[in-house]
């Protein structure tokens, strides 16, 4: 009855959602094509293999994905993979990291009809979700069709347990259904319990975003960009990565204050939406800042800051840097992930909000690797800390370096956990 209702409440909201795809569009065109594929139209190039179906819902969880798809296609090269995603910064990155090793399509809308029809067209063998992405219709489909779906790298902070809590006869049974959990940590397995997930399908796994690989190339293209951050002088550079909307303008006060102290640092600001990039570079210069561009390969010899306006190049970036601030945090966004500057070494400076990574933030801030700042204020006085001695900062980027590499291992136990739901 509630899956009825909910289901009856997204049919009359779908012309909302399509408006909002038109608006969207208006910034980011790529809003406006494969409309089809969210209402499940859509073919595999290979109708002959059996399918794995993986779904990454944005930038963050397909990035988070890429180890374990390619583990799968080692393991499975028999059956084809298919990724799915709801934005087109996650399609991009999912072309980007795998080309035409997998299929790829927009996720269905979470309606009986749409899911149907793209669960006949596919006919997956199995359903896996990366973190957090539930749907009811969407599980209960594959439940019904004895598809296994196993939620992977699993995270359920306290305010989105709260949120399922409030329609646990929606959350409740969709919960029930899933045919195993891999969570990060035992606290996040605690609240899938919680809501009614059957204790014998809980695996406590890690986060498999410690088990990222910065292999030669990766390194090498950090050290070039860094020497051409540095030009004709040894700059100082922070790492800004991905702010959000309200978060940009806090950086560039605390930017300000940081060249009253160190006057020839260098901010290399990363958006993270990249329909943003033109507005965040004109706060740049409305600020008064000069502004080099890495779209158009600008020299940063003469520039305060560099806008990263392109996509794909954040882990190289945080190579290159000193400091790495990790943004969504000086907003109440949850943060983001702040593993890739720690497996580089980086020390790394975080707001608040922390609520989508509050494991990983305390294994950090307790080893001496991160510090969380309140407001622009605090920023700035712990970069220019950490700028005017050296061998603090590069004490505190080997603390959370070593974070990193201790908590190895999740991507192991994740794929025995689907291994065995395959093999059932």
């Amino acid at each position: 009855m509630f899956r009825f209702i909910y289901s009856v409440v997204f049919y009359l909201i779908t012309p909302l959602i399509i408006l909002r795809l038109v608006i969207r569009g208006l910034a980011a065109p790529n809003y406006r094509k494969r409309w089809g594929q969210r209402f499940g139209f859509f073919t595999p190039s290979e109708s002959s293999k059996e399918t794995i179906w993986l779904h990454a819902v944005s930038v963050g969880e397909t990035l988070a994905a890429v180890p374990l798809v390619k583990a799968l296609q080692e393991k499975y090269p028999e059956r084809r993979l298919l990724i799915t995603c709801m934005t087109p910064t996650g399609s991009e990155r999912i072309t980007a990291a795998f080309g035409d090793s997998v299929d790829h399509s927009y996720a269905p809308y979470d309606t009986p009809d749409a899911v149907a029809r793209f669960l006949k067209r596919v006919q997956p063998k199995m359903l896996i979700i990366m973190e957090t992405e539930l749907w009811p219709n969407t599980v209960a489909a594959c439940y019904k069709r004895q598809i296994p779906v196993i939620l992977a790298n699993g995270r359920l902070s306290e305010k989105s347990a709260r949120g399922y809590a409030r329609v646990s006869k929606l959350s409740g049974p969709m919960v029930a259904q899933l045919s195993a959990v891999a969570a990060q940590h035992g606290d996040d397995g605690g609240r899938f319990i919680a809501l009614g997930l059957p204790v014998e399908k809980l695996h406590i796994t890690g986060n498999i975003k410690f088990d990222l690989e910065l292999n030669a190339q990766i390194r090498l293209s950090a050290e070039a960009l860094r020497q051409q951050w540095d030009g004709t002088n040894q700059r100082p550079v922070l790492l800004a990565a991905s702010t959000h909307r309200g978060e940009d303008e806090i950086i560039l006060q605390a930017f300000s204050l940081i060249k009253q102290s160190v006057n020839n640092a260098l901010l290399v600001l990363v958006p993270r939406h990249p329909e943003r990039f033109n507005q965040v570079g004109d706060l740049c210069l409305d600020a008064g800042y000069s502004l080099a561009r890495r779209s158009n390969n600008d020299s940063t010899d003469n520039a305060d800051i560099l806008l990263g306006d392109t996509m794909g190049e954040l882990m190289t970036f945080f190579g290159a840097c000193d400091i790495a601030f990790v943004g969504g945090s000086l907003v109440s966004n949850g943060g983001h992930n702040m593993i890739e500057p720690a497996a580089w070494g980086k020390p790394t400076l975080s707001g608040l909000s922390v609520f989508n990574f509050a494991e990983v933030s305390r294994l950090l801030a307790e080893a001496g690797g991160l510090s969380l700042v309140e407001d622009a204020a605090a920023l700035a006085e712990s970069v220019i800390v950490l700028m005017k001695n050296p061998e603090q900062a590069q004490q505190m980027g080997l603390s959370a370096q070593q974070v990193a590499e201790a908590n190895r291992g999740a991507l192991e136990r994740l794929l025995a956990v689907i291994d065995n739901s395959l093999s059932q």
